[in-house]
């Protein structure tokens, strides 16, 4: 049998007193699954007793689900995350961007959160997902070359990018960095 198949038939024959209640995983008023568990640093779910910045088992402070920020405070709020060494957060800040921008703009928003996922993956110690993600990030991002919306660095965060992705990972390495802007953009 194969792994999946293996997987699927203990499941299937497993206890269902112990499997989790999909009623009791938390849902926001309109009913979809979100989860009110706290986070550390990189996104890792944690106990439920671990609450708050101030959390024993390192808790911080999580990025409201249904946050959507403009292109500026995005990118800025962004930015402060990843220097904080926050790279999953940063990633949920600019997903809320990227589902409600233009059409235009979706791949920019969608390559610049791939960039700090594939940088969380890294800092998790997943290198082969880590330059998959980045590779991929940065080729979206680089479609915007020719004209670098909002002040961002599309050449230089192509180039680290890359670079990062072809490095090899070292263990227990802190979260490394992205510049998103240079400048400010033209008002």
């Amino acid at each position: 049998m194969t792994g999946d198949r293996a997987d699927r038939d203990r499941a299937d024959r497993a206890d269902p007193a112990d499997r989790a209640d999909p009623a009791d995983r938390d849902r926001d008023p309109a009913g979809r699954a979100r989860s009110a568990r706290p986070r550390d640093g990189l996104g890792r779910p944690l106990p439920r007793e671990a609450t708050g910045p101030a959390g024993s088992a390192g808790a911080v402070e999580r990025v409201p689900d249904d946050l959507v920020l403009p292109p500026l405070e995005s990118l800025a709020e962004a930015q402060r995350l990843l220097d904080a060494g926050r790279p999953f957060h940063a990633h949920e800040v600019l997903e809320g961007t990227w589902k409600a921008a233009p059409e235009h703009e979706r791949d920019l928003w969608q390559g610049l959160a791939q960039l700090a996922v594939g940088l969380t993956h890294r800092a998790r110690g997943n290198p082969v997902g880590a330059a998959r993600l980045l590779q991929r990030g940065a080729t979206r991002v680089a479609g915007y070359g020719s004209e670098p919306p909002y002040g961002i660095d599309v050449a230089g965060l192509v180039e680290a990018a890359r670079r990062i992705a072809a490095e090899p990972a070292v263990d227990g390495e802190p979260p490394r960095t992205l510049r998103l802007r240079v400048k400010s953009p033209p008002t």
